[in-house]
């Protein structure tokens, strides 16, 4: 079955753009469009996408409202919200991750990249890009915690090698990088990123890696 997108932006050129690349792909099919968060919901609620391909900046009510509302307790639905941002807007996309949202991507990025993004956000997956990831965090270093805090209660919930994956996460390595550099299998990690996400109480590896950073287990830059 194909994966059902829905286009959040307030720019009706761009709405129309990424709709010319997504329907030249097979399994993708545009099922609406929103110009502004209370659309957004309306739509979600009428159309039940997948996915909700959406802006932060937008009127009436922005992206980050919009994400917490579609993927909040009370949602109508299984949609997934992924972030579409510049890095003038670096702040409200810390927010949307904190909201709910499975990731994030620039508005600039190649067309499959876009489509990469969609079909692992569909997947249950996190679009947690490295690069991305790092240049966000160390633009927020200030704001993070140093790292010499006390570690929260929860953490001590996990193994030492639960904490191990957990740092990895948060650095934005997938399951086959995280299996590489700890010399085990995908199924291994995949197990042990499980574990984490259920004990700390997480619904997914964005909220593991904001988790992380916040709680001063890792500090930005650090590798």
């Amino acid at each position: 079955m194909a994966i059902r997108v829905l286009l959040v932006d307030d720019q009706p050129l761009l709405r129309t753009g990424f709709r010319m690349i997504l329907e030249a792909e097979q399994e993708l099919a545009v099922v609406g469009e929103a110009g502004d968060g209370l659309q957004a919901l309306e739509q979600v609620r009428a159309l039940q996408p997948d996915v909700v391909l959406m802006d932060i900046r937008m009127p009436r009510m922005d992206g980050v409202e919009a994400t917490r509302q579609i993927t909040g307790p009370g949602r109508d639905g299984p949609a997934k919200v992924l972030v579409l941002t510049t890095f003038d807007l670096d702040e409200y996309v810390v927010e949307a991750l904190r909201a709910g949202a499975s990731g994030f991507l620039l508005k600039d990025a190649p067309a499959h990249e876009l489509v990469q993004a969609i079909r692992v956000v569909a997947a249950g997956e996190a679009m947690l890009a490295p690069s991305i990831t790092r240049r966000l965090l160390d633009k927020y270093a200030g704001h993070l915690p140093s790292g010499e805090e006390p570690v929260p209660n929860t953490l001590h919930t996990l193994t030492d090698r639960e904490v191990e994956v957990l740092k990895l996460v948060a650095r934005g390595l997938s399951n086959a990088e995280i299996a590489a550099e700890l010399f085990v299998s995908e199924t291994t990690v995949k197990t042990h990123v499980g574990h984490v996400l259920t004990k700390l109480r997480l619904r997914d590896r964005v909220q593991a890696a904001v988790y992380a950073y916040e709680s001063g287990l890792v500090r930005p830059g650090a590798q």
